[in-house]
């Protein structure tokens, strides 16, 4: 279902259209309660109460990432301490959760209000919140029961076999010979031996619920890299680096 409001900030039009309710609703959110606290004077009351209505669904996803919410809706965690929302590629929530995370902490840590956020089964501190993102990037970089870094080329053991045509293909420069689609299908593709390539950065799908993991380039569910994966990581990755003060 697509939800479209017309709201009027300071600097001009702005348009609030939500066609997935996913991270990117709570991403608005966020974005709504920074809007809110900037320029509420210049908002009509129909457009406070859209955007106090996506302010409360990211509040609500935050404490749900912590474990904080009732009536079982807290996302799940394997046994191992990763969030774990479906068996697919589910780095991807994974990362996109601890950029959220991360830029919500900071967010509260920064603003002249409230100091923390009140869930149903307690409060959250921006210190909080950025402990719990640790526990998330750690488990991707090898702290985890199977001591695998799910991100490619970092630490002493990662995927091999990453579900990826150009690194699992032989170069150019070892075998200059002609690779179509069709080729490097039927020649790399279903190949056991270790990529020839290594795809140095890429985040893959990752464990399943049980944290297991089997490091195979036909299981593209969990070997599969996606930019979507790493572009969330680059932030809590620079964020962590450099830390923010008030």
């Amino acid at each position: 279902m697509t939800v479209r409001e017309q709201s009027m900030a300071s600097s001009g039009e702005l348009a609030l259209t939500v066609d997935n309710l996913g991270h990117g609703d709570q991403c608005l959110g966020f974005f709504c309660q920074l809007l809110m606290e900037g320029g509420r004077r210049h908002l009509q009351d129909e457009q406070i109460r859209i955007l106090e209505q996506y302010r409360s669904r990211g509040q609500h996803y935050v404490c749900s990432c912590l474990g904080l919410n009732t009536n079982g809706s807290n996302v799940r965690r394997t046994p191992g301490g990763l969030l774990i929302v479906r068996q697919w590629n589910n780095m991807q929530y994974v990362a996109s959760a601890s950029f959220l995370l991360t830029v919500f902490a900071d967010h509260l840590a920064m603003s002249s209000g409230e100091p923390e956020l009140h869930c149903p089964r307690g409060s959250l501190s921006p210190a909080d919140m950025l402990s719990f993102v640790k526990t998330q990037v750690d488990y991707i970089l090898g702290s985890n029961p199977l001591r695998l870094s799910y991100l490619v080329g970092f630490g002493p053991k990662y995927p091999t076999r990453v579900h990826h045509r150009a690194a699992s293909t032989v170069p150019y420069k070892v075998d200059k010979s002609f690779i179509g689609c069709a080729q490097g299908y039927d020649k790399w593709f279903g190949r056991r031996r270790k990529n020839p390539n290594v795809l140095v950065g890429a985040l893959v799908g990752g464990p399943d619920a049980k944290d297991e993991f089997r490091d195979v380039r036909r299981n593209y569910m969990q070997t599969e890299a996606c930019t979507y994966n790493t572009a969330p990581m680059v932030g809590v990755f620079a964020r962590f680096y450099r830390p923010i003060h008030k």
